[in-house]
């Protein structure tokens, strides 16, 4: 069955050239390879398609999160604000919130959007 197999998250982008400025530049991913739909890239042990579609940026929910030990949560945070990405904050039950970063009991997590507003994360936990 299908828990077998790596999932791998897809996201609808309108440009792919202004996608891999973002996703490699900004981000820091390295493309894995070009594939005839889009791109893949690696990260950690998992991989993330980007493709172009006139759907781009439509889901309203998390599209992918990243999981950061929580020791390094803090300068990747930096890290993304250096190079020009601004958190969301929303009104959550359960949610504290310091400096566009969630606290949810001792996981913390903050979200982005790449530039046709898909919605990413960073957390620890």
């Amino acid at each position: 069955m299908l828990s077998e197999y790596d999932p791998v998250p897809v996201l609808a982008v309108s440009d792919l050239a202004r996608a891999r400025a973002f996703y490699e530049g900004v981000l820091g991913l390295t493309a894995d390879e070009d594939v005839p739909e889009g791109v893949q890239y690696r990260a950690g042990g998992g991989r993330l398609l980007v493709y172009p579609s006139s759907y781009a940026g439509t889901n309203k929910a998390t599209a992918v999160g990243f999981s950061i030990p929580a020791e390094r949560f803090d300068a990747e945070i930096q890290q993304l604000r250096a190079r020009g990405i601004t958190f969301d904050t929303f009104e959550a039950e359960g949610l504290t919130w310091a400096d566009g970063v969630a606290d949810m009991g001792g996981t913390r997590s903050a979200w982005f959007h790449d530039p046709d507003g898909n919605i990413l994360a960073v957390e620890t936990g």
